[in-house]
């Protein structure tokens, strides 16, 4: 009787299992640029599986994220025995230049020349320049291919030579030093899934500081140059969503550093910062979008402390590099509404709050409570994007601040300011 019940079970199970779907057949369509190998290579599901719609619903997500991808859909076919499934790729124009033309506080003339393309040899593999004219040239060239060695496995390297004149913020006033950054960085990048990732690495570099004008201080240099060794990591969750212009779910992204210097002028520190960012989509038009950053740095009275007050990193409006500190805390929130949308043109209007305070160098965490280091911008802005173009946004934003010795001004870029 025992045989008879086992062999009922084991008939019973070989039926259920011969009922259930199975994948015989998976088609890439759409894709003209982009490599079949390069994508077929990241997806998840695969032939002779068992049907999962929501593991198909994930590959969608996570090829929606690739730069050479505009948007995904998919089908589900019976086809004889089994079921066929097909990813429709609408792809991304990915050989994008920029542009950018502005005055610094001087009055100026500055511009920013770059061409990127983000999808070479059709594997998603980025590679581009920037040139820099801003009273000193500066030149950046970045080569980054997340999967170069397999699905999981890439690598990032970076050469930069950036020049600035940079206000450093002394006791007795503010000074200006011409500055120069040359470095060479090397990252190893690796996919533990489609919303897990991290990025480790070296940035060998060189700092060199020249006084220009402005105050002095006995304990101060004039003139320096040091070299350093930083250590990265990046962790990155990423459940983000796109829709064209749409965007939806949760992104957290931690950013560590370790840097070793050679001249106790500037000793060695730690600083590390994490992005939340969380985005909600609004009834058909409206887009909501924050971004909270947690920042601290090794708490060192230094005039050169690593976080920036600056209108192109974190508040609108507020100027360009106005302090530093060594403690960050930073609300970016706005409201982004498409006003115009036809075919390839999109017209988004914005309205944001940016706010954040600052732990001064050598400071107290009570610094944040300071009314000094906290500041609030309100403002509004608008977006002309071209939809099937990576990144092809260009952005003006206006901030207007309310809080003490507030400022205002226009905020210019390419991409979303977050």
């Amino acid at each position: 009787m025992k045989n008879l019940t086992l062999i009922a079970s084991l008939f019973l199970c070989s039926i259920i299992y011969a009922q259930e779907p199975v994948i015989t057949d998976i088609v890439i369509k759409g894709n003209k640029k982009t490599k079949t190998a390069a994508l077929s290579k990241l997806i998840s599901t695969q032939k002779g599986e068992v049907l999962d719609s929501i593991q198909i619903e994930k590959d969608v997500k996570l090829l929606k994220r690739l730069p050479s991808i505009a948007n995904v859909s998919y089908q589900v076919q019976e086809k004889g025995t089994g079921y066929e499934v097909a990813y429709n790729i609408e792809e991304n124009f990915t050989i994008i230049p920029s542009a950018n033309v502005y005055t610094t506080n001087d009055d100026e003339f500055a511009f920013r020349l770059g061409l990127y393309e983000f999808n070479a040899l059709g594997r998603n593999i980025t590679l581009g320049a920037i040139f820099q004219q801003d009273i000193y040239n500066s030149y950046i060239f970045n080569l980054r291919a997340p999967f170069l060695f397999s699905k999981k496995l890439g690598v990032s390297l970076t050469y930069s030579n950036f020049t600035t004149q940079e206000p450093v913020f002394l006791d007795n006033g503010t000074a200006d030093y011409k500055y120069n950054n040359t470095s060479y960085e090397v990252l190893g990048l690796y996919q533990f899934n489609a919303q897990n990732r991290i990025e480790l690495g070296a940035n060998y570099f060189n700092e060199d500081y020249n006084y220009k004008r402005g105050a002095t201080a006995a304990d101060v240099p004039q003139d320096f140059d040091v070299n350093k060794l930083l250590y990265k990591l990046i962790y990155q969750y990423d459940n983000l969503d796109y829709d064209y212009q749409y965007v939806s779910g949760f992104k957290s992204a931690l950013n560590f550093q370790y840097v070793i210097s050679t001249e106790d002028v500037l000793p060695d520190f730690l600083i590390g910062w994490n992005d939340f960012l969380y985005y909600k989509r609004v009834g058909r038009k409206g887009n909501w979008a924050s971004r909270l950053r947690l920042g601290l740095a090794t708490n060192a009275d230094t005039p050169f402390a690593p976080f920036a007050v600056d209108n192109n990193l974190n508040i609108r409006g507020v100027g360009n590099i106005i302090d530093r500190g060594t403690g960050v805390i930073v609300l970016n929130t706005e409201y982004r509404h498409t006003l115009v949308e036809k075919d390839w043109f999109v017209l988004q209007s914005n309205i944001f709050v940016d706010g954040g305070s600052w732990r001064n160098p050598g400071g107290e965490f009570s610094d944040f409570g300071d009314s000094q280091n906290f500041r609030i911008y309100p403002g509004v802005g608008l977006r002309i994007m071209h939809k099937r173009i990576f990144n092809a946004i260009f952005r003006i934003d206006y901030g207007h601040g309310v809080t003490e010795d507030a400022t205002q001004g226009f905020v210019l870029g390419i991409g979303q300011y977050f």
